[in-house]
């Protein structure tokens, strides 16, 4: 009776395992390229900080044309005395006055300022298109860590799935080594040789499954998913890629529609504007306005008409001729001559940043090429070594090595090709060229 018991629970067990398993191939959950760059696109933190970063640099254009219009003010002022300010005059004044009160309002409209306004404004409108380009390379910057993310994944995914294949392998050897020792037609250290052999592989998986766990969450973090480690990177790979040197047959510089070139070359203009806005406040200061007032007192016993005046106004500030004002505009000429200097800093390594991308990406197509020879070869030795195994030709030591082989280039296969991707997207980033999905879809 325990007997059956036992017997029935570990049927129990083993359906319950069988169904879990199945189970946990049956929800796994696809991870598509395309709608992960959507996800972290709307995700991305960077991104909503440009974003707000624009909205600001839009304010600020918008508070730079303000200057061109009138300043307006208005002002009031009130006295009490607890003596009388000014006794009384007999017919002219029957009370004396103890408290008074001036109601005005000036309008003041720029003239002339050196050309200064002008100038607020063209650095307003060059922050803005500063802001602009960087927010576009902070989105291209997004969609380029998610594609080295995903790949990476990916890769290590498909590496998961080579040594799985060869743990199944080596479990159709051990069968068969059971049984020969079984018929006596081997010894026991070539079993335990195998068992070696498929212990080795198992750690390798524990590592790689590991690893695939923390590629999941840095992608997942990145993209702004929950983690689960039911999620698999959809997209396979595809042996047949199109050769590098067909594609993108010469590199691509195009440096005047480069975003980072752009950017440099927005400093070097802002900082020759920054020279002439100093050099505005060596100029004098025109402006014209309009003040009118009310002045009274609370009795009633004063009250005068609302006055209008005209005026006009000029600053011309002689100290800046030697003062301050000269070193500031050195100051800013030295300023000039570092934006330059970092401008051509940008060139050359911009230049040497897309050319070592090109080449990484054009290596990168020759070890797809290598490692499929290599493929080639590892599958036509393990064939052979298999059947000189069987045919008693050959050790069981070259057999395991041509398995070995086997697995390191169905490896490198997948490396390779993940690598090319990789190169792939960074060189179309440096060169602004980055696919970039539409949110709208």
């Amino acid at each position: 009776m325990n007997k059956h018991k036992s017997a029935t629970i570990l049927v129990m067990l083993v359906i319950l395992f069988l169904f879990g398993y199945s189970s946990s191939y049956a929800q796994e959950k696809p991870l598509n390229l395309e709608a992960l760059k959507k996800s972290a696109l709307q995700y991305s933190r960077t991104i909503k900080n440009d974003s707000l970063r624009v909205e600001r640099a839009e304010l600020v254009k918008k508070e730079a044309f303000d200057t061109y219009f009138p300043e307006v003010s208005a002002n009031g002022f009130a006295l009490y005395g607890f003596e009388y300010l000014v006794p009384a005059i007999p017919t002219y004044l029957p009370n004396g006055i103890d408290n008074l009160y001036s109601l005005g309002a000036t309008a003041t409209q720029p003239i002339y300022t050196g050309g200064k306004i002008k100038l607020g404004n063209k650095l307003a409108d060059l922050q803005l298109d500063s802001q602009r380009i960087s927010s576009k390379t902070a989105i291209d910057s997004v969609v380029l860590n998610t594609e080295l993310k995903f790949w990476q994944l990916l890769k290590i995914q498909e590496q998961l799935k080579v040594v799985k294949a060869g743990k199944t392998y080596l479990n159709e050897l051990l069968k068969q080594q059971e049984d020969l020792l079984y018929e006596g037609l081997i010894s026991k250290s070539q079993l335990l040789q195998v068992k070696v052999e498929k212990s080795g592989v198992l750690v390798n998986e524990l590592e790689l499954s590991n690893f695939r766990k923390i590629a999941l969450l840095d992608l997942s973090l990145y993209v702004g998913i929950p983690f689960d480690t039911t999620l698999v990177a959809e997209k396979g790979f595809n042996e047949n890629v199109i050769p590098a040197d067909l594609v993108y047959a010469s590199p691509t510089i195009d440096l005047p529609n480069n975003k980072f070139y752009q950017l440099s070359e927005k400093q070097v203009s802002a900082a020759n504007l920054q020279v002439k806005n100093e050099k505005a406040d060596l100029l004098p200061q025109i402006a014209i306005g309009i003040n009118a007032t009310k002045l009274g007192t609370f009795t009633n016993d004063f009250n005068t008409a609302i006055q209008p005046i005209a005026f006009g106004t000029l600053s011309i500030p002689i100290s800046a001729f030697w003062g301050k004002e000269k070193k500031q505009i050195k100051q800013r000429e030295i300023d000039v001559q570092i934006a330059e200097n970092s401008r051509d800093e940008v060139k050359d390594q911009l230049t040497k940043y897309i050319m070592k991308n090109w080449y990484d990406l054009q290596t990168a197509n020759k070890h797809i090429q290598y490692s499929k020879d290599k493929v080639a070869y590892a599958i036509q030795n393990l064939k052979s070594q298999r059947d000189n195994y069987d045919s008693g030709l050959s050790n069981l030591t070259d057999l395991l090595n041509a398995r070995q082989t086997k697995e390191e280039a169905d490896a490198a296969i997948v490396n390779a090709i993940a690598d090319y991707k990789q190169k792939e997207a960074t060189y179309l980033y440096s060169i602004n060229e980055l696919p970039i999905p539409n949110l709208d879809n």
